[in-house]
């Protein structure tokens, strides 16, 4: 139903999320991400409460893997779910349950990983990883929207792809970007025109000028 990817970009700390699915909203339940903490997908039968729990538990210092064996275990449901982390340290770590459906799967590496249920093929997916792999001179967020676009030209979810979100968060408790396609024809594409806009003069100057935390009276 779902394809996604976590990361951590190794020169800057940020965490960034991306996600494509054949239903509406994907941006609402699947990405969760934290700055200075880490970033999270839960699919399939999605549980959002792995994001929010899930995200804390790494605030906290637990290790990602110690994340994800806490959140399934205690998940009577855990079979039916797809979840991918990445932490502030080493590898993502995936848990993909034997009740979501086929193709399914995920590929993790140091600072990424990648994860996908309902696809045409497990191309979806290695396709993903090779691409924000391949992207490594762009912008993080770029590199993201890469692993998305190859996801989709690689046939993405069976269904179709209807609704796409990226998420960054650097070094504020806010996002740095925050973009959702929810239902569309094409939102992979319309991702792009919208992460474009907010790279226009305008929107830039003004985002610049937004408080910062720790910055004293400007806070």
């Amino acid at each position: 139903m779902t394809f996604s990817i976590v990361a951590r970009d190794t020169d800057t700390g940020a965490f960034g999320v991306a996600t494509a699915t054949g239903g509406p909203v994907v941006g609402s339940l699947v990405p969760h991400a934290r700055a200075g903490v880490g970033a999270i997908a839960t699919q399939s039968l999605t549980n959002p409460l792995y994001g929010s729990i899930g995200l804390d538990l790494l605030g906290s210092g637990v290790s990602a893997q110690k994340v994800l064996d806490q959140l399934t275990a205690a998940d009577a449901g855990r079979e039916s779910r797809q979840c991918v982390i990445i932490g502030t340290t080493g590898p993502a770590v995936a848990w993909t349950g034997s009740k979501a459906e086929a193709a399914s799967g995920a590929l993790v590496a140091d600072g990424v990983g990648v994860a996908g249920n309902m696809l045409v093929s497990t191309h979806v997916f290695e396709a993903m990883l090779e691409a924000y792999q391949a992207s490594g001179t762009q912008p993080f967020e770029d590199r993201l929207l890469a692993a998305l676009r190859a996801g989709a030209a690689e046939g993405g979810d069976y269904r179709g792809i209807r609704s796409a979100a990226l998420k960054v968060y650097t070094s504020e408790p806010y996002p740095a970007v925050d973009l959702r396609a929810d239902w569309s024809n094409e939102p992979v594409a319309q991702l792009a025109e919208i992460l474009n806009a907010t790279r226009s003069q305008g929107y830039a100057d003004f985002f610049r000028q937004l408080p910062k935390s720790g910055a004293g009276d400007d806070a």
